[in-house]
């Protein structure tokens, strides 16, 4: 469990370190940050001699790659933009409704059945959008493009057959030409910060093991830590995001805000709980369904 806790942990401390990229543009963060990150994850296989594994990648992988890469570039820059822009608690917001929208893209995709208890909670969520939506005189597009780009990666990463680094390898790999191209031209042209001084170029640079670090202890939580476990950690994440949007960046947050984000947060009780039990039923029903002398034996 430690490993879950700091991967959602690290993760609730990004609006700190990319608040700190402010310097630069959104779209060379994330140039920067997709390079560096593929640079680590190329340092840690061939230290562990596992480089060679990438030749074997079929072309049906490498797309379900491409697409992966497209969600999660398209995630970054739209989290790098709100939290340079001053919308920590909107960028919170997406990762709070993230499971929501992974229900809804299962019913829509997938056609799944959903409980009553699923339906309950999509409709708070939706209502929920529509009171912030109010509030904000728009609908909230940064947590929306974050929760649907972040689904979206996760569907794909639920049938990419590749473990976790090879994943980001992959990733990376079709990224990087076209990150190297951005960060190229912003440089010939004069609007690169990224040589502007040692301490840009320094955090440029940590944007890589920044992103990984917590990549590599989720992998291993999820090795090892049952699955509703995970599903309650998730929450610390965007938990500790908003924390730092009200309390440190000092976002406002009038009544209207509150009220939204309450509906939120009772559309994921009620999904949580929901989970949880269906969870411990297939417990039970797998225990009862076990042999005999497995239940008797010892």
């Amino acid at each position: 469990m430690t490993f879950g806790t700091s991967a959602y942990f690290l993760w609730g401390l990004f609006p700190a370190f990319f608040g700190l990229l402010a310097f630069a543009s959104p779209g060379e963060v994330v140039a920067q940050r997709i390079v560096w990150t593929l640079v680590v994850v190329l340092a840690v296989l061939a230290v562990s001699g596992r480089v060679r594994e990438l030749r074997g990648i079929g072309g049906r992988v490498w797309r379900l790659a491409a697409v992966a890469s497209a969600a999660i570039t398209l995630n970054w820059g739209v989290y790098v933009y709100g939290v340079i822009s001053g919308h920590v608690v909107e960028c919170a917001l997406g990762y709070f409704i993230n499971p929501l929208v992974t229900v809804a893209f299962g019913v829509v995709i997938f056609r799944e059945r959903l409980t009553g208890a699923q339906w309950a909670a999509l409709t708070l969520g939706a209502t929920a959008v529509a009171v912030l939506t109010v509030d904000y005189g728009r609908p909230p597009i940064i947590a929306l493009a974050l929760a649907c780009s972040f689904a979206t990666y996760g569907l794909v990463k639920k049938v990419i057959p590749l473990d976790a680094l090879r994943g980001i390898a992959a990733e990376g790999i079709v990224a990087a030409p076209f990150a190297l191209a951005f960060a190229i031209g912003l440089a010939v042209t004069g609007h690169s910060d990224f040589t502007s001084s040692p301490a840009h170029t320094a955090l440029m640079a940590a944007t890589g093991p920044v992103t990984l670090v917590p990549l590599l202890l989720f992998a291993v939580a999820a090795q090892r830590v049952a699955l509703s476990t995970m599903g309650l950690l998730q929450y610390l994440t965007p938990a500790l995001q908003m924390a730092w949007g009200v309390a440190v960046a000092h976002e406002p947050m009038p009544a209207s805000r509150w009220a939204g984000f309450a509906l939120i947060w009772a559309a994921l009780a009620i999904f949580t709980t929901d989970a949880l039990q269906r969870t411990r039923r297939a417990r039970r029903a797998s225990h009862a369904d076990s042999p005999a002398s497995d239940r008797l034996s010892g």
